[in-house]
C-alpha cells in the first residue's frame, strides 16, 4: 500500500493512494502513527474496495506522512563515497544525531534559507518509520517493526552543523526535513536495499546512488538503536546520504534562494522542494 496525510478543503486526513487518486481512511484511523501501529486497521486499509470512494491527487496538498513523530534519528557517514568526499574515517560503529521535530516539511513544502547562515546544503536519503514499540530487536526481526519507507532531504546548515561534535542544530532548523510524499509498504516494496537513489538541484543531477551501498543497512540501523532506547511506533529514521552533496563539491555549492532540490527513490516516488528566504521575524506565543 501507499499511506499519505493530505490536506483537502481545509481538512487533513490519511489516505490510500491508488495512482493519481488517493481514499480516504479517516473513518478508520484519526492519524497516520494510528493506522500503522494497528495490525488489524492495516488490514482494514488493505481491503478498501476497490471502487472507494475517491479524490484526485491534483486536487489535496500532500503533506508529511506522518507530523508528529515522536523521535527524528538520522544516521551519518552511511555510504562509503560520502564518507570519502568527507575526508573522513569509515566508522566503526553507527553514527547518529536527532533533527528536532519542527524540522518535518511536506514533501513539495518550501525550504527555508536562514536568515542566520549562507550555509545551506541537501542530503538525499531513504527514510523509513517505526510501527511498533520496540526493543533490543535482532536485525532478523527488524522488518517487523518498520511500517514503511519513503523519500526524505536532510537538509543541513553546514557552519551550524560542524561547529559542534553534535550536528543537532545544523541538521534540525525549521522546514529542513521534507519527507514522503507517502509511505510505501513493506510488503508493497519488496527488499528495501536495492533501490536507486538520486537527488537534483535545479534540474541537475548530483547524487546517484543505491541503497545497497548502505554500509549499515536499515535493519542493522532498528537493531542498534533499539539496544540503546525503546522506539516508538511514528518514530523516523533518516539512512544516510550518498555522495554528491553540495559542500563536498569544488568549488562546494550552496543552495540559495530559488533553488529547487528534488529527492527521487526507485518504488518510492519523489519530493521537490523550493528554497525561500526565512521569515527572520520574532515570534513569542
Amino acid at each position: 500500500m501507499k499511506l499519505a496525510t493530505y490536506t483537502t478543503k481545509g481538512k487533513t486526513a490519511i489516505g490510500l493512494v491508488r495512482g493519481d487518486r488517493i481514499v480516504d481512511l479517516s473513518a478508520l484511523a484519526p492519524d497516520m502513527i494510528a493506522l500503522i501501529s494497528s495490525d488489524a486497521l492495516m488490514a482494514k486499509a488493505k481491503a478498501t474496495p476497490a471502487d472507494a470512494p475517491s479524490l484526485a491527487l491534483a486536487d489535496v496538498t500532500l503533506r508529511a506522512p506522518v507530523l508528529n513523530p515522536g523521535k527524528i534519528l538520522a544516521i551519518g557517514l552511511n555510504y562509503r563515497d560520502h564518507v570519502e568526499e568527507s575526508k573522513m574515517a569509515l566508522p566503526e560503529h553507527q553514527v547518529w544525531f536527532n533533527k528536532q521535530h519542527n524540522c518535518v516539511n511536506d514533501p513539495y513544502g518550501t525550504i527555508n534559507k536562514p536568515v542566520v547562515s549562507d550555509m545551506l546544503d541537501y542530503e538525499a536519503e531513504m527514510c523509513f518509520v517505526i510501527s511498533k514499540r520496540c526493543k533490543h530487536v535482532p536485525v532478523e526481526r527488524a522488518h517487523e517493526v518498520i511500517g514503511g519507507y519513503f523519500v526524505g532531504n536532510d537538509a543541513t546548515v553546514r557552519d551550524w552543523q560542524l561547529r559542534t561534535n553534535t550536528w543537532q542544530i545544523g541538521k534540525s532548523f525549521d522546514t529542513h526535513g521534507p519527507v514522503g510524499p507517502w509511505i510505501t509498504t513493506a510488503d508493497e516494496l519488496g527488499d528495501p536495499h536495492t533501490l536507486d537513489i538520486k537527488g537534483y538541484v535545479n534540474g541537475e543531477l548530483r547524487q546517484s546512488s543505491n541503497t545497497k551501498h548502505l554500509i549499515f543497512n536499515c535493519f542493522d540501523q532498528v537493531a542498534h538503536l533499539s539496544q540503546a532506547f525503546t522506539l516508538d511506533a511514528g518514530d523516523i529514521i533518516f539512512s544516510g546520504t550518498p555522495s554528491g552533496v553540495g559542500m563536498a563539491m569544488k568549488p562546494p555549492s550552496v543552495l540559495k534562494v530559488g533553488d529547487v532540490v528534488r529527492v527521487e527513490i526507485e518504488k518510492l516516488g519523489h519530493i521537490e522542494n523550493k528554497v525561500v528566504l526565512e521569515n527572520g521575524a520574532t515570534v513569542i506565543g
